[in-house]
């Protein structure tokens, strides 16, 4: 997003944002050093921080929060190192906002891990006006396959085994239910992201596996339908349902670690941003001699 789409959307946004911006901090959150880490650097930290010390999930909407707040740092006035640092974060926004939405919630990206850059076309759509409901399921159904067929590229000790999940031959898969929480009715053109993760951590006794899942809206920029599943594992060749195999609750369960390391590392780094981007409201509008600059000046 450039400074100039910024200034617009602040422009839309007015005034009325100054007496709350506090409000889109994360809620709860202490004081955090933003030198603690680096907030606009391009490439990924390979290990988060600990589990045990995630700063909670940011808002919804913090994406196109952080741009409208931005562009109303850009209204009050800023000097050439203001605006370069304001480049920096909506860079940084461009760049990682998909990783850093899904990874807040210990969505893993890439890889093959999901239904990436699926474009959303008009015939997805109903007499509504909208993408049709039974679409979303359709949507989370292609990623699922994605998410467990990525597991077989991982080493060719247990590949077969986990494409012969898909199959009715040996152990396989089978939905048991699926529950949809829609957000906001998208519409086409549109571009979708499609993560799934594991809800609860696998155990040797379970015979199903419980899956979340988030369906992303590339233009509104944030999560437009959630589902959460229940999956039978189910032994074709006894007829019945079955505990989950070696070589499934090993990468599983290391799945789950990633997957907590993500969302630490991720929310950590959303809150880096937001804390760079109060520093510069605190610099250009948010203090008492603050003046809109409207462009007018001789």
């Amino acid at each position: 997003m450039t400074i100039a789409t910024a200034t617009a959307m602040a422009s839309r946004a007015g005034i009325r944002r100054a007496a709350s911006f506090r409000a889109l901090q994360f809620p709860g959150a202490g004081p955090v050093s933003v030198s603690a880490r680096a907030p606009f650097t391009s490439s990924r930290v390979a290990q988060g921080p600990s589990p045990t010390a995630q700063p909670p999930l940011p808002l919804a909407r913090w994406v196109s929060d952080v741009s409208e707040r931005i562009g109303k740092c850009i209204m009050f006035g800023c000097d050439a190192a203001q605006i370069k640092r304001a480049g920096g974060i909506l860079s940084t926004l461009a760049r990682e906002w998909r990783v850093l939405s899904a990874g807040s919630e210990g969505f893993l990206t890439g890889g093959r891990r999901g239904l990436e850059d699926q474009q959303v076309v008009w015939g997805e759509m109903d007499s509504f006006g909208h993408v049709n409901n039974v679409a979303y399921i359709r949507y989370a159904e292609s990623g699922r396959v994605n998410w467990i067929s990525h597991f077989a590229l991982q080493g060719p000790e247990h590949r077969h085994a986990w494409q012969d999940l898909m199959k009715p031959k040996t152990i396989g898969l089978i939905m048991k239910s699926i529950k949809a929480d829609y957000k906001f009715p998208m519409t086409a053109p549109d571009r979708i992201s499609v993560y799934h993760k594991l809800s609860t951590l696998p155990e040797a006794t379970h015979t199903s596996l419980l899956l979340d899942c988030v369906i992303i809206s590339h233009g509104h920029r944030r999560i437009a339908a959630r589902t959460t599943e229940d999956i039978a594992i189910y032994d074709y060749r006894e007829a019945k349902k079955t505990v989950l195999p070696p070589f499934m609750l090993s990468t599983l369960r290391d799945t789950w670690r990633q997957q907590e390391e993500q969302a630490a590392w991720a929310r950590g780094r959303i809150l880096d941003l937001l804390r760079e981007v109060e520093l510069l409201e605190k610099e250009t509008w948010n203090r008492e001699d603050a003046v809109e600059d409207f462009g007018d000046k001789r």
